[in-house]
């Protein structure tokens, strides 16, 4: 069978740069032929995060972005062609997610919309490749969230015929897929849904009071205790005892929400730290407990997946689950969602369906995003 070569490229929420993967996917089954990743210019790291909250001057400002954007895009793709020594010519499509600045689902208001910064038709021009972008929006057309879409993926990558599966991708935001055993008898649906921040508190915290653009390995949150009541007051916000579907990001969970929640009282930054890790590991936990008790596999991907001290938290939160990373099934944790938008545009490509709409909410399955032709 003919390869069916496809470029996945990934910027999350926590904002730290482009992840991208160039796969084959032929008969859908996944062999990465190569990755490569890219920092964020400075600028365009602090334009995408300002671009989070209202500004002046947002429209101009946010076009900008997308051209670098598309242009960071597309020095990680010639990394990816050059390291593989395959030609663009070959590539059936880039699936490029772009850089979400704003997600207002439905439930929101009377219209509701998804926004991810990006130029598709720039990066078609500067790679000579088919470019699918705009994954979200014909979900929310639908009635649906939006996200999170890599569940359909996870499915496809890590379900197994005899057991359910969960698959816990701890980027800026945390989401969880819940993945019943291919085999089962009782119609069980794939769940996904949004647990609230990931990274995104944690690196915020880190970057302010440690001057790194996050806790490696999470050995500072280590060093630090937990503070209960903080712990308790954070994980009051509704979010956390809403049912699925459910999505989120930083719309919600920023520097604003939780300077609002620290108030004045004074706090040793190492335990706010601790207690932010532990807001993350504890949300993700009583989720898989809430809504996937009969799960004894949890396959951690995305940045999350590289700090040892909230895996630790999660086994120790977990303990009759076993926690392992995805690079135990195969396939790295940096490179997990870049490999979602490759098998996504595939889909788009052969017009299937790309979200579960037991997942986002949607009245049904839809083909997801728009083809920018080279």
């Amino acid at each position: 069978m003919a390869a069916e070569l496809f470029i996945g490229l990934m910027s999350g929420t926590s904002l730290d740069g482009v992840d991208g993967v160039l796969a084959d996917l032929s008969d859908g089954r996944i062999a990465v032929k190569a990755y490569a990743t890219a920092e964020f210019p400075v600028a365009l790291r602090a334009e995408l995060l300002a671009l989070n909250t209202p500004g002046d001057n947002e429209l101009h400002r946010a076009a900008l972005a997308g051209n670098g954007l598309a242009r960071a895009y597309a020095g990680v793709v010639q990394q990816l062609l050059a390291d593989s020594g395959i030609n663009a010519g070959a590539i059936a499509a880039i699936g490029a997610h772009g850089q979400t600045v704003r997600h207002r689902p439905l439930e929101f208001d009377d219209v509701g919309y998804t926004l991810q910064i990006n130029n598709p038709s720039l990066l078609a021009e500067l790679t000579g490749i088919d470019v699918v972008g705009d994954f979200r929006s014909r979900d929310l057309a639908a009635g649906g969230q939006g996200a999170p879409l890599v569940p359909a993926f996870h499915r496809a990558l890590f379900a197994r015929a005899d057991e359910t599966v969960a698959v816990l991708n701890i980027g800026g935001i945390s989401n969880l897929s819940l993945l019943p055993a291919t085999n089962a008898l009782d119609g069980a649906i794939v769940l996904g849904f949004d647990c609230g921040p990931g990274n995104a508190l944690m690196d915020h915290w880190c970057q302010t009071y440690q001057g790194q653009p996050f806790d490696r390995g999470g050995q500072w949150a280590a060093s630090g205790q937990v503070l209960p009541q903080l712990l308790a007051q954070l994980r009051a916000d509704p979010y956390f005892a809403k049912a699925p579907p459910k999505s989120t990001g930083r719309d919600l969970f920023n520097p604003t929400w939780l300077a609002s929640q620290l108030g004045t009282t004074a706090m040793a930054p190492v335990d706010v730290q601790a207690t932010l890790t532990d807001l993350t590991a504890s949300t993700c936990a009583a989720d898989l407990l809430r809504y996937g008790k009969d799960s004894k596999l949890l396959i951690v991907c995305g940045g999350g997946a590289l700090n040892d001290h909230l895996l630790g938290r999660l086994r120790a939160l977990l303990p009759g689950v076993q926690v392992v990373t995805s690079t135990d099934q195969g396939l790295p944790p940096q490179q997990v969602e870049a490999a979602a938008f490759a098998w996504l545009a595939r889909c788009t490509v052969r017009r299937e369906a790309g979200n579960l709409a037991s997942v986002t909410g949607a009245r049904g399955a839809r083909v997801l995003g728009a083809i920018y032709p080279a």
